[in-house]
């Protein structure tokens, strides 16, 4: 069965989709299958990804990020397998580090959005836990014929500096996307929305910060930016310190999926040289003087 085939079969099943029969566009996506179907995105899920996603958590957030107004709505999703149908943001640009680069005020309609979720008092089903996941990618892993990169668990050991000092002032729990690529941000101009709430849950929210500036390559400048928008005020020394932290956190634990989207076969793309190169920029950026500064102000 080709894809078109394929994509047709599935929308049968699906209430708003049932007889459907225009065009069906290819969108983007690492793991997933997303398509475009006239005023709808069909998502479909990638192979494997039954194996560490719990789309039960995921459709609760991407509800939840809808009441909050910055996801589009839920159309359609089915727990068990993971298939999902939002609305399409007609007019909206995909954003990439350099489209977050050249769009004037883009990462402060990022900080926004993500203040808005935030601080909307949803709850999500699931804690995103950082050393709890890397533990638990770590076992994945060992089951599959896959190496590490060289010193990673020397880092993970150097990281319990880090746990020690998160546990010592642990912020209060926030409805979080957690994995803030910049292809899940997409910018009217006027409003940044958010899609994909696959590793959502509830978490530091500097977390989401930290690991935005990282996926978008950002300057200082941007960081202020985000920073400035998001609190709408400069902000302490410990919040700022948080985010940092996690730019490197994020690194630590995307190298590890970027391991299993390896093993499992992923061809989106040189998956070996993506977690090579996360662990690269972990370590130089824990290595950095100013990293002690900012794992002491917090």
């Amino acid at each position: 069965m080709d894809e078109t085939a394929e994509v047709r079969a599935i929308t049968g099943s699906i209430p708003a989709l049932s007889g459907y029969t225009g065009p069906i566009q290819r969108l983007g996506g690492l793991t997933n299958r997303v398509y475009r179907l006239a005023d709808l995105c069909l998502r479909l899920p990638g192979t494997g990804t039954e194996s560490y996603i719990d789309r039960a958590n995921e459709a609760v957030a991407a509800v939840e990020a809808e009441r909050a107004g910055i996801a589009p709505a839920v159309v359609f999703a089915d727990a068990a397998s993971g298939v999902m149908v939002t609305r399409f943001i007609a007019g909206a640009v995909t954003m990439t580090p350099q489209g977050f680069a050249s769009r004037s005020g883009a990462v402060a309609r990022a900080g926004v959005s993500l203040a808005r979720l935030h601080r909307s008092g949803a709850v999500f089903p699931l804690r995103f836990e950082l050393f709890a996941m890397i533990d638990e990618y770590l076992g994945l892993l060992a089951t599959k014929n896959i190496a590490l990169p060289e010193g990673y668990h020397a880092v993970v050991a150097e990281a319990e500096g880090v746990r020690t000092a998160l546990a010592r002032r642990p912020m209060p729990l926030a409805p979080c996307h957690c994995d803030p690529l910049c292809e899940n941000f997409l910018d009217t101009g006027a409003k940044m929305w958010i899609v994909d709430w696959e590793y959502s849950g509830m978490n530091d929210p500097m977390w989401d910060l930290g690991d935005l500036s990282v996926e978008g390559g950002f300057t200082e400048a941007q960081d202020a930016e985000l920073l400035q928008a998001y609190f709408g005020a400069a902000p302490s020394a410990a919040d700022h310190g948080r985010m940092v932290i996690y730019k490197a956190m994020c690194d630590l634990l995307w190298t590890l999926w970027g391991l299993i989207q390896l093993a499992e076969g992923n061809p989106a793309e040189d998956f070996r040289a993506y977690a090579e190169g996360r662990f690269a920029r972990c370590k130089a950026l824990m290595a950095r003087p100013e990293f002690a500064r900012h794992l002491a102000a917090i």
